[in-house]
């Protein structure tokens, strides 16, 4: 079972699915989520990115960069090391007054300096965060409020294509088969249309890299050992229900530029934080107008024009 105290054993209730689903906002006053998504919507250049090494070899102490302008893996995990500073600079903080911390299971927060706030304020102001790229996507999700609470959050992307280029929709899932439930794998072959078959699979890896981010577990968790009914709404571990959760779930889709083309990209994003309610709760974000609520979009030519900025 998750690191997350107490799991209440009420499997969760009943919820809408399919064409009856809507937007479920989380209650108001609750700890607000904010995402942020960085398109690597073309190729970089050599002073870019060494204009982004400067910043992370400065600011960032708890990952060292290998310096490689030729390994594009180097640039992405570099904008995605930049993605707190960027919080940081938008939420008018220098940079002189936060620490970036991290607990025994490798969770990441942000640590403001008091600074007058008074004790009960400091200890609300913890800025629980996870990060990550694939493709030409990076992403952060943040929380703020009690650090013991707002470490318990992940996010979980996957690029709806077949891997290797080439393979087809079936051989590709079956692959990766030993990290589905035989009732996932139900749920997806539902459908003889290759594209929400996979997409189907993508979400539901979407939905387990989240979780398992979330409560801060080492590489090689096993992802059978989780089940995710989504028409049901239903997540388990272990063959218990994963109560307490919130999954927010959406699709973000790239126009990438690569050479003289332009090419699109789709990925299927899952953000999992442990409210510790009675329930789980899966919001699904169909609407632009909803996501764009809470999550922020942003691409190379506005990451590197704030550069100057990020050490101030």
């Amino acid at each position: 079972m998750p690191d997350v105290g107490p799991q209440p054993t009420s499997v969760p209730g009943a919820v809408p699915t399919g064409a009856q689903r809507q937007y479920r906002g989380p209650p108001p006053g609750s700890l607000p989520i904010i995402c942020w998504q960085l398109s690597l919507n073309r190729e970089y250049t050599k002073d870019e990115y060494d204009a982004c090494y400067a910043i992370c070899k400065t600011c960032v102490q708890h990952t060292k960069v290998n310096y490689n302008p030729r390994d594009s893996d180097t640039f992405r995990l570099m904008m995605t090391l930049m993605l707190p500073l960027l919080m940081m600079r938008h939420r008018r903080i220098p940079r002189m007054k936060w620490k970036d911390e991290c607990t025994v299971n490798g969770k990441r927060w942000i640590e403001q300096a008091q600074d007058g706030m008074s004790a009960e304020r400091f200890m609300h102001s913890m800025i629980g965060y996870h990060s990550m790229f694939e493709g030409s996507l990076c992403s952060m999700i943040m929380v703020q409020g009690v650090k013991h609470r707002v470490v318990n959050i992940g996010i979980g992307t996957k690029q709806v294509q077949v891997e290797p280029k080439g393979t087809s929709v079936s051989a590709y899932i079956e692959s990766q088969a030993h990290k589905l439930t035989p009732l996932e794998m139900g749920i997806i072959n539902q459908d003889s249309d290759d594209a929400t078959r996979l997409r189907r699979f993508c979400m539901i890896l979407a939905l387990k890299q989240a979780y398992v981010k979330a409560i801060g577990h080492a590489n090689g968790f096993d992802y059978a050992r989780l089940e995710f009914n989504v028409p049901e709404e239903v997540a388990m571990g272990d063959s218990y229900p994963l109560t307490g959760w919130e999954f927010r779930i959406w699709k973000t889709r790239l126009a990438v530029a690569r050479r003289d083309q332009i090419v699109h990209e789709e990925y299927e994003c899952v953000c999992a934080f442990f409210r510790g309610t009675t329930n789980s709760k899966f919001i699904f974000y169909d609407s632009p107008d909803d996501l764009n609520k809470w999550v922020q979009f942003i691409n190379i030519d506005q990451m590197v024009k704030v550069i100057p900025k990020l050490t101030a």
